[in-house]
Order: structure tokens, then sequence, then C-alpha cells
């Protein structure tokens, strides 16, 4: 069911040192039906390592692709931050590469066309690939053409064949779910034109070791990158970083813009500036990474304290957001049933169900104002402030909200 690499994804090297052990955790996105939750609940190590050799942070595990994507229930258009998000990233695509009805844009994992709408709406072709065959049904229904399939060179070659090459490749929050890097990246060199550039989003490594969000780990997320790192995967296929720009959006993210070798576009002062920053901070060394285990454990210390006096004191507490970095963190610091009386999410597609591993209730957001909890821990910490404006009756009514990482505070 499940495999371990002896070697890094990305360069097949083998000096591979253990950055963070989070034991054995349930699937994040797994989330149960109540006729699942008299059955055997599968687990997975969870455990981080850094190679020392091209310098990717990874997870050691690989559950199949199969198994965490064909019925998926994480849906990006419920999230108005995210709407937000893609339509900047579509418009200044649009106006800095001149795209319109002549043009292609192929987005890799695109969900149920949260991005891919607004490029149709501009009169610019669009092809989306989205693996979860529930999600694609939902592209396919807005009209945007999508293909139910995962992404890889095998895939890209047929696209070329077909003459279905990019102007632009776009993949956001997608690198850190592939298993096979390499056969990805081909592909992403193979149905781009000469001329057309790939822009991927992707948490980055240093803000997450920073800012201790340990629970952007999980089973799907198998590496974890910096700029050096994705350099030197992406040279390996012929594509070269141009540009790079740090993003707020998940805790902190660096979009990278990839150009085909031969093309006369060059890196930007942003790329060459954040590379010699990476050498600087030691991004190719164990140290910066060696604290980052320890840190975790101090923060579960405190949030549990938090939790247990507030419990002590008689106060009830739900939690918000049934995301995977919630079900990492409820899991991994051993938050259940005993704290937390239900989880709410706008995802009705996730309302109830239960949270894997501690078998939390998922209602909708709507219960915050009918039982008043009097706390809320908030486990889509990083969309903070969509979530707190969203809540402003709760707020005024006296509810209060705990933000977890990456230090507990009430507000």
């Amino acid at each position: 069911m499940t495999a371990s690499p002896v070697v890094c994804r990305s360069c097949g090297g083998k000096n591979l040192k253990r950055v963070l052990d989070l034991g054995k955790t349930p699937l994040a996105n797994s989330l149960l039906t109540r006729e699942q939750l008299s059955q055997p609940e599968p687990a997975f190590p969870l455990d981080t390592v850094f190679c020392a050799d091209c310098a990717l942070v990874q997870i050691t595990e690989t559950v199949p692709p199969e198994v965490l994507f064909r019925d998926y229930l994480y849906f990006s258009s419920f999230s108005d931050a995210l709407l937000a998000h893609a339509r900047k990233i579509v418009d200044k695509l649009i106006a800095s590469r001149k795209l319109g009805p002549q043009s292609l844009v192929i987005e890799i994992a695109s969900n149920d066309g949260y991005l891919l709408q607004y490029f149709k709406q501009a009169g610019v072709p669009v092809l989306g690939i989205e693996p979860a065959s529930n999600i694609a049904k939902v592209a396919v229904e807005k009209g945007i053409r999508t293909l139910n399939e995962f992404f890889g060179d095998a895939l890209a070659k047929q696209l070329r064949e077909k003459g279905e090459r990019a102007d632009v490749v776009i993949g956001n929050n997608v690198l850190a779910h592939v298993a096979d890097l390499n056969g990805f990246v081909e592909g992403v060199a193979l149905v781009l034109k000469d001329d057309g550039v790939a822009q991927f989003e992707v948490p980055y490594v240093k803000d997450l070791i920073d800012h201790c969000e340990f629970d952007t780990i999980y089973h799907e997320h198998l590496c974890y990158y910096s700029l050096t790192a994705l350099d030197r995967l992406f040279r390996r296929h012929r594509l070269k970083v141009v540009d790079v720009e740090r993003v707020p959006i998940h805790g902190g993210s660096l979009r990278v813009q990839f150009a085909p070798m031969a093309s006369a576009a060059r890196p930007s002062a942003a790329a060459v500036a954040l590379l010699k920053e990476e050498a600087g901070w030691g991004v190719g060394g164990f140290e910066f990474y060696a604290q980052f285990g320890r840190r975790v454990e101090d923060l579960g210390k405190k949030l549990r304290a938090l939790l247990g006096e507030l419990k002590s004191q008689g106060k009830s507490i739900a939690a918000y957001g049934a995301a995977a970095k919630g079900s990492t963190l409820i899991n991994c610091f051993h938050i259940g049933t005993e704290t937390l009386d239900f989880v709410v999410d706008r995802n009705t597609h996730k309302q109830g169900r239960f949270m894997p591993g501690v078998h939390v209730p998922i209602l909708a957001p709507e219960e915050l104002l009918k039982r008043k909890p009097d706390y809320t821990l908030m486990l889509t910490w990083n969309f903070a402030e969509e979530i707190l404006k969203q809540q402003g009756e709760y707020r005024q009514g006296g509810g209060k909200f705990i933000i977890p990482v990456p230090e507990p505070k009430v507000v």
C-alpha cells in the first residue's frame, strides 16, 4: 500500500537526514462518514527528512495518488480569499504575457475551475487537468474544459502530439503533492511552448520553519520547497528560473516562473537575489532545519496547556476549518472530542462528516451562532483574516478565536 523512498524524490541522493517525526497519522483529507466511524482507520508514518544533496525537504512515506486524490473533498471555490487570489493571478498573466483568443493556458490540478474560469471569461482558451473525478465533474459542469487525469510525462506527450502546447502552464499548490517529480517536470517541459512560461506556487519551506507551520505537513504534501531545490529540479528538465515572488497565501508561498533553457528569458533580479539569500541562511545545510522538531514539541505543550486550562474553567471549545492542516494539528497534538465539541466548515461537502483519527463532527459555520462556544480553535489559521471578518457576529456575542500557529494566542 505504501512505500518509503530510500532516495530523494528529486535528485535520487541517499543523504537524507531526519527533520521531524510526527508519528503515525490518518490521511488528513479522509473525512469519515458516520458509517465509517466503527471501521478500521489506516494510519501512516509522517516522517520528514532533508536531502543534503539537493536541499529538498520531503516526507518519507508515499501513499498512492489514487488513494489520496480520486475522490477529494477540497473545493477551492469555497474560499473567497482563494478566488480573489486566483483573479489577481489571471489578470497579471493576461497583461504580462499578452494572452488572447489564440493562446492556451493549461492548469495542472485545476480543481473545480476556480482559476481557469477567469481566463475563460476573458476569452483565453483553457485546459484543466484534475485527477479527482468528483471535482473535475464540477469544473466541466461550469464549462471549463477539463481532463480527469493525473499529469505526467505520458499525458504531456499525448497533448504535445495533438498540438496542445501551452503559452502558460499554471500549478498552484500541486508540486508538493507529486510523487514522481521528474516525470511531472519533464511533462511541463514537453507541453510548454518554446516561448512559454510555467508558473508554480508552493508553500515556502523557510516560512514553514520560521513560523513553525508544522501542520502544513501531511501525506498529500510530499515535498517542501526552497527556490534552490526548485532550481535544481527544473534544470534537470531543461527549464530555468526566470522570476520569483514571495506571496503571503497559505502561510507564506513562492510564486516561481520557469522558461525553457533555450529561450531568451533571463533570471530576474528577484530570482538572483533570493537564491543568494537562501545560500546566506544555509538552505543546503542541515543546521537550519535541525531545531524544528523541538519547536513543534514546545508548541504542542503550550496549546494543550491553554486548552486544558479553558476546559478546567468549564469553557466550551469548538474548532473552525476541517482542512488537512487542522487534521494534522489535532491528531499530532492529540486534541479530540474530550476538548472539541465540533468543527465547522463552509464546505458543504464536508458537513456531516467527521475529522480523521479523532472523530470530531463537522458542522456548518452557522452552528457557532446557534451553540455559542466560548472559544473556537482556528485550524485554518492561514485564512484567519477572512474568517474573523465572516464571524463578526459570533465575536460580537463574546466568542473568541484561538490562533494556534506560530504561537497560541486568543483574539
